[in-house]
């Protein structure tokens, strides 16, 4: 089965280069690093596909027409079983990672993220790759210096870049991309060790 690359975030021009977004703007940049089509829209998926080949594995490429919350809806047109879900790969914001952070996991919990909540719901499974896209400012020891209280936590994952966070979030991105690559063509192991140290 092709592996399934899921980017969270909102839908809509409002929502572009947002905090919350960081999932989908790296998938919109994986799909112009492979060799694929399109995106295109799929009613019944609530979705933008497109399809792709990356070091000679199929791939589809999907971004949830959903607001967050609901991205499972979008997952479960492509990943039927719980077994299905091994063959699953999401992207997404991580108030708990510094900016400049990525890790890849597998098996974990949702950290209370909406839009991994959904998708577990949808699939029946935490057993599947993630992708973790720090988005909070650096504090001691490089650790996130974590927002408090909803309204504050909603308004700055809504909340677009700053110029400097945004050339930051640049090479974040390329990184995730590189990662991705190394998924697909060693595995999870070599691709977590690339992953998991610190791009700034």
């Amino acid at each position: 089965m092709a592996l399934v690359i899921v980017g969270l975030g909102n839908p809509g021009k409002e929502y572009e280069k947002t905090r919350h977004n960081a999932g989908r703007s790296a998938v919109e940049l994986l799909a112009k690093n492979i060799e694929g089509k399109e995106f295109t829209l799929n009613k019944l998926a609530k979705a933008l596909v497109s399809k792709g080949e990356l070091a000679g594995e199929k791939m589809t490429l999907v971004l949830p027409e959903t607001m967050m919350n609901l991205s499972g809806k979008a997952v479960a047109a492509f990943i039927k079983t719980p077994k299905a879900a091994r063959n699953l790969l999401v992207i997404h914001d991580d108030l708990d990672l510094p900016l400049g952070t990525i890790k890849l996991v597998m098996g974990r919990g949702s950290g209370g993220h909406k839009g991994v909540e959904s998708v577990m719901r949808a699939v029946k499974s935490k057993e599947f790759a993630r992708i973790r896209i720090g988005i909070s400012a650096a504090g001691k020891k490089n650790q996130a210096k974590k927002v408090r209280g909803e309204e504050k936590v909603i308004k700055m994952v809504i909340g677009r870049w700053k110029p400097a966070e945004e050339a930051v979030m640049k090479k974040t991105l390329k990184k995730v991309v590189e990662t991705i690559d190394l998924f697909t063509r060693k595995g999870i192991d070599a691709a977590s060790q690339f992953a998991n140290t610190n791009t700034r």
